[in-house]
């Protein structure tokens, strides 16, 4: 298993879903993760789930985790995270950009303009966010001259789901990662992104349990799902590869990765790509030559 001891982690929108999976994950192996997210309280959201929560179950496992309450659409509250952990670490070695501002209509079958113009928060909190959290990180990242930035996407980079906003937000994502990379890449830090497909976070087990008939699609298919700690499994495994560069830029399946480092879910399944039903990733990495 991977040795994150000594690494820093800052993962966002970690109260609940695959921000907490990805936290625990990191911590299991070692790492001081710092968990961000906007819930303080068991009472303020119809999910489970705190951003103390997660830090302490970062503990139980192995790690050391930090709650820090932000609200990803506040530049100044996300400026205060990173200056918290430049106080406290004097480093940062991972990035994980999960945070994203998912609307309750998110998954109702109705077109873009039957939806609410306030739906548009999911480029504040899920583009707009990223690039935020990625402008800090990469003041701590460059003087160390090394690190990973991850974008958590999905097949709706290139796949209808759920609707337009979604999918382009997605899609920006899966870019953003990539130009990141280019400039990145002098300073020996990684920049790429990882697709998922159905992830049994507390709202997805919730939405199927509301709706079973979801199952029967393509996009909430249960034979492509995972644990919300699978994607977190794999970014432990890329944070110490020494060839970590050559991934950079690229976007990537997740359950494809996982063979190559050996990766699991936690319960031992061996987590399918769902490629050929939903589609192929744009971006290959920066070393290899695009294609056209």
């Amino acid at each position: 298993m991977p040795d994150l001891s000594g690494k820093v982690a800052v993962v966002t929108g970690a109260s609940r879903g695959i921000g907490k999976g990805v936290a625990l994950a990191l911590g299991e192996q070692g790492a001081t993760v710092y968990v961000t997210g906007r819930t303080v309280s068991t009472d303020s959201n119809g999910l489970p789930g705190t951003v103390a929560q997660t830090a302490e179950e970062v503990n139980r496992r192995g790690g050391r985790g930090v709650a820090v309450p932000v609200d990803h659409s506040n530049d100044d509250q996300v400026a205060d995270l990173f200056d918290q952990v430049r106080s406290e670490q004097g480093r940062l070695d991972i990035l994980v950009n999960n945070a994203f501002a998912l609307p309750e209509d998110l998954t109702v079958p109705k077109p873009f303009w039957e939806k609410p113009l306030s739906n548009w928060e999911m480029v504040d909190v899920g583009v707009r966010s990223n690039f935020v959290a990625a402008w800090h990180a990469a003041k701590l990242m460059v003087p160390q001259r090394s690190g990973l930035m991850v974008a958590i996407s999905g097949y709706t980079g290139v796949a209808y789901t759920y609707g337009v906003l979604f999918g382009m937000c997605k899609a920006a994502v899966d870019r953003m990662a990539r130009d990141m990379a280019v400039e990145l890449q002098p300073y020996n830090i990684a920049s790429l992104s990882l697709w998922q497909g159905l992830v049994y976070t507390e709202r997805a087990q919730r939405n199927l349990s509301r709706n079973p008939e979801m199952t029967k699609t393509a996009v909430t298919n249960p034979v492509g799902g995972c644990s919300p700690e699978f994607p977190g499994r794999v970014i432990a495994a890329l944070a110490t590869d020494p060839e970590l560069m050559r991934r950079s830029g690229g976007t990537f399946i997740t359950a494809e990765l996982a063979p190559e480092y050996g990766v699991t879910d936690v319960d031992g399944a061996v987590v399918p790509s769902m490629r050929a039903e939903r589609g192929s990733p744009i971006w290959d990495p920066i070393a290899q030559p695009e294609r056209g």
